[in-house]
């Protein structure tokens, strides 16, 4: 719990349907790998499958159906995927009938691959074509290869009620956009994920409110950039309506405040904010509920404007600090945390020493960093040259995590001797004798169990840390 610099928990673990309904019927064992927006997709499969008498299994050698939901954005995870595709291919061999799958962003680059060339699966299906998994599995089933990768620029699964996976019962995902249009030059989502498309606020209020009522008092909503959610009655974005429509149309800040009032007692977090587009109403509305974090995610990637100018981020140095000076301002105990990428096509030395005066600037909460990965299909593969050495990508990484981790004790550090209001996600992984939970900005509180339970509040006053997590005692 405490390292709070690149987290990568629960990646590639069975992910486990809690009461499932249909015992007796086919056994589904799912991975998931990467982003909330993964696991909150196999929610959604878990869901579609729940609904035709599947239930989960956490030994793949049980399943009828194995299926990983798979991350394209670094090259990390896809080397994890097909290491695990050649495992279930062990288990084919004790059990023909198996049915292997892959789900999400590796799915349409790599159908080929996995199909024809090196034989690791039976199905590919595309995020935006979950719907017709029952009826893949039932082409896989008679030998054929069964393949849907097509994106489109309508699919949501608004109307999906997604089966909660391996969850806590407290705290929960709520994906309120689809895809992306932001173009960044290293990113690969706009052609795995597709055209960017808003859900009907009304069903993401909906939704939340079941979460409510069924016992969990904290939701996130996601999105590759939640701050351009605009919701005009067709999802459709600013260059495609009119002025009118615009005056009608519910925005992020209006969405953030309509899920804050189903109750003052479920919490709101949001990710992943976009720099060019994290405007003061957002921040405001923030400020505004107590219910609502004061936590930002905004991820910077590299602290220097010509770099940031090559990636198409949109932004300067300077609007990004500004960004970070309003946040400060309108709520001045915010946490904040970040992503960065270290090695980027040209990068200099002195580039990368922007990022450290920038992360020295601002002292982050904490962050996820990365070397760059070149990614098939984006803008960088086909128009830059990847030309930092991985020695000096791994070195500059290792100067950025180093600082990071200083600045994140140091953040953590300034809790002590307050009271915080801790939301207890269970027990702590040290000592069956307490609890843990988050704070409002995010950062992980333990103390003693007593007759707390999960799903509670309390406030905790801190008394020590260590260098992420917080120490204390229930007052």
């Amino acid at each position: 719990m405490e390292n709070k610099v690149i987290d990568e928990s629960n990646q590639g673990e069975a992910l486990l349907i809690e009461d499932p309904s249909h015992p007796n019927g086919k056994k589904l064992f799912l991975e998931s790998y990467g982003c909330a927006m993964n696991f909150s997709d196999s929610e959604i499969v878990a869901s579609i499958l729940k609904d035709k008498g599947f239930s989960t299994t956490q030994n793949f050698f049980e399943a009828d159906v194995i299926f990983v939901n798979t991350c394209a954005i670094r090259e990390g995870a896809e080397q994890r995927v097909r290491k695990r595709l050649t495992e279930y291919r062990k288990a084919k061999k004790l059990k023909p009938d198996l049915i292997i799958g892959v789900l999400g962003c590796m799915a349409e680059r790599l159908k080929s691959q996995f199909l024809e060339q090196e034989k690791l699966v039976d199905i590919v299906v595309g995020p935006d074509a979950y719907r017709s998994l029952p009826e893949l599995i039932e082409i896989a089933e008679t030998g054929q290869k069964a393949v849907n990768v097509l994106l489109s620029k309508e699919e949501t699964y608004a109307d999906i009620a997604p089966v909660r996976l391996g969850s806590n019962g407290v705290t929960a995902f709520i994906s309120i956009t689809r895809g992306c249009d932001n173009m960044c030059s290293f990113c690969v989502v706009p052609f795995t994920r597709g055209r960017e498309r808003s859900r009907d606020p009304q069903t993401i209020v909906n939704e939340a409110t079941d979460l409510f009522n069924e016992g969990y008092r904290e939701v996130t909503l996601l999105g590759q950039n939640v701050d351009s959610y605009l919701w005009t009655g067709g999802g459709l974005k600013k260059e495609n309506v009119s002025d009118e429509e615009l005056k009608n149309a519910t925005t992020f800040s209006q969405l953030l405040e309509k899920v804050a009032l189903i109750h003052y007692d479920l919490r709101v977090r949001f990710s992943t904010s976009h720099p060019k587009d994290m405007l003061d109403d957002v921040l405001h509305t923030i400020a505004k509920y107590e219910n609502i974090c004061n936590y930002v995610h905004l991820p910077v990637q590299s602290g220097n404007s010509r770099i940031l100018e090559m990636m198409n981020r949109g932004y300067t140095r300077e609007w990004y600090l500004n960004r970070i000076d309003a946040i400060r301002r309108i709520i001045p105990d915010a946490g904040i945390s970040m992503d960065i990428i270290s090695g980027f096509c040209s990068e200099t030395e002195e580039e990368h020493k922007d990022t450290l005066s920038l992360m020295e600037t601002v002292k982050y909460d904490f962050g996820y960093m990365f070397a760059y990965s070149e990614r098939p299909k984006t803008l960088a593969e086909r128009k830059l040259k990847d030309d930092v050495p991985v020695e000096v990508k791994s070195r500059r990484l290792a100067e950025i995590v180093e600082l990071q981790l200083k600045h994140s004790a140091y953040r953590t550090k300034q809790g002590v001797g307050k009271v915080h209001k801790v939301l207890v996600e269970g027990t702590s992984k040290k000592s069956k004798e307490e609890l843990f939970g988050r704070n409002s900005q995010s950062t992980v509180v333990v103390f003693p169990k007593e007759n707390y339970k999960k799903g509670d509040y309390v406030n905790v006053l801190v008394t020590n840390c260590t260098g992420g997590t917080l120490i204390g005692t229930a007052l």
